[in-house]
């Protein structure tokens, strides 16, 4: 596998466009089109916050009852969230002006919306937009980078991805973007993400492959404990690079999988680091557990806990906290066998061995916990699983973000 420049374009086939519609304030790019030449057997994975916004509705049916898909249209600033039957219209009308301008069916489009939950799309401006970015598709990196930076609300910048590799004697290729800064918490988050390949693959094995890796990379990411209504994750896949079609969990899938994987976490770490005000990437890796269950709990309990995202912000080693946030996880474990360690760019530290505090130096945990990505590894001594999961620092500016964030 071969990390390469690119995002939502990288692979065959596909085109995206970025644009001002005007639908937030002031001249910002706020809506975005991606497009496959050939129609795409798509997958899809949603929130699990039981209130859904209407795109997520409109993108589940399609995905679970629909064979293909061929673009996806997006807007930020206004969420579609909790808008009844005129929202849902809204995602129709969406996709009826898109088909009518691409000329594929009006079921063969998919929606997302991102931003303030409550208001309704103001049609007139989506509509426009609609047809204003199906002349501007394009191939190009350039286009790609737009498109990315077409759906951020409060993220500080857009997030892409993209790999390539062999598959069968041919070259495959996969890219993707997202956005995502705030109301995110494990279990999706509010984030949108869009991930393009010309693998040749079957439906069934690509919702297989995108379900199995969101589970060790979207939802091991939390900034701030909430969940959104909004969250979802699209992976279109056009068959446009001729590798023989994978149709069964062979090594061919296998490669597909770890690209795959490769790709989502990459995006995820992304949001984690633009956590909204947030200054630090804050990684919690548990390790020596007896299953994976029990150190998916315990590093998402690490990851989430408000006083330890405080303490990284502040760049104290204040690891009572961690082990507080582990004790309370519902996770069994023997506090006086763990370990725990910090570890950054400045090096790594053992900070407590046997649940008791080593003799560390307190100014070179600082320096460790001063750097832009930071590590919290627990070994609990139970056995062999790991997981690791993301979040970010507690600052003052995430409190400002969202105090005024509809004004």
């Amino acid at each position: 596998m071969k990390i390469i420049d690119g995002g939502v374009t990288a692979a065959k086939g596909f085109l995206a466009a970025g644009l001002a519609a005007g639908i937030k304030k002031g001249n910002t790019k706020d809506m975005a089109m991606v497009y496959s030449e050939k129609p795409c057997v798509a997958a899809g994975t949603f929130t699990t916050n039981i209130v859904k916004a209407a795109p997520v509705k409109w993108d589940q049916d399609i995905v679970y009852n629909h064979p293909t898909a061929q673009a996806i249209v997006c807007n930020s600033g206004v969420a579609n969230a909790c808008t009844g039957e005129e929202g849902l219209s809204y995602c129709k009308e969406t996709a009826k002006i898109a088909a009518k301008e691409l000329n594929i069916p009006e079921d063969a489009v998919l929606v997302a919306s991102t931003g303030v939950i409550g208001k309704q799309l103001p049609m007139d401006l989506l509509g426009q937009g609609v047809k204003k970015l199906v002349p501007l598709l394009s191939p190009s990196r350039e286009a790609g980078a737009l498109a990315a930076q077409s759906i951020m609300t409060t993220d500080t910048v857009s997030k892409e991805v993209a790999v390539s590799l062999e598959i069968g004697g041919k070259t495959v290729t996969l890219g993707g973007m997202c956005k995502g800064s705030g109301m995110i918490h494990p279990n999706m988050c509010t984030m949108l993400g869009f991930v393009t390949t010309d693998a040749a693959i079957s439906k069934e094995l690509l919702q297989k492959a995108l379900s199995a890796v969101v589970k060790d990379t979207y939802n091991m990411v939390s900034v701030d404990g909430d969940t959104s209504t909004n969250d979802t994750v699209l992976l279109l896949a056009n068959g446009m690079a001729g590798n023989q079609e994978i149709t069964e969990e062979n090594e061919d899938y296998q490669k597909f999988l770890e690209a795959l994987l490769y790709v989502n976490t990459c995006l995820a770490k992304k949001i984690a680091s633009d956590g909204e005000g947030a200054t630090a990437l804050f990684e919690v890796k548990v390790i020596g557990a007896e299953s994976k269950e029990q150190a998916v709990i315990l590093s998402k309990s690490i990851v989430t806990s408000n006083l330890t995202k405080a303490a990284i912000y502040g760049h104290d080693a204040n690891w009572g906290r961690i082990l507080c946030a582990m004790g309370y996880s519902g996770a069994i474990f023997d506090p006086e066998k763990v370990d725990l360690y910090f570890e950054s760019a400045a090096g790594k530290l053992k900070i407590i061995e046997n649940g008791v505090a080593t003799d560390y130096s307190e100014e070179t945990a600082t320096k460790i916990l001063s750097e832009k990505e930071v590590t919290a590894i627990a070994d609990i001594k139970m056995g062999e699983s790991s997981a690791t999961a993301w979040g970010c620092d507690l600052t003052h500016e995430y409190v400002t973000i969202n105090a005024d964030y509809r004004s």
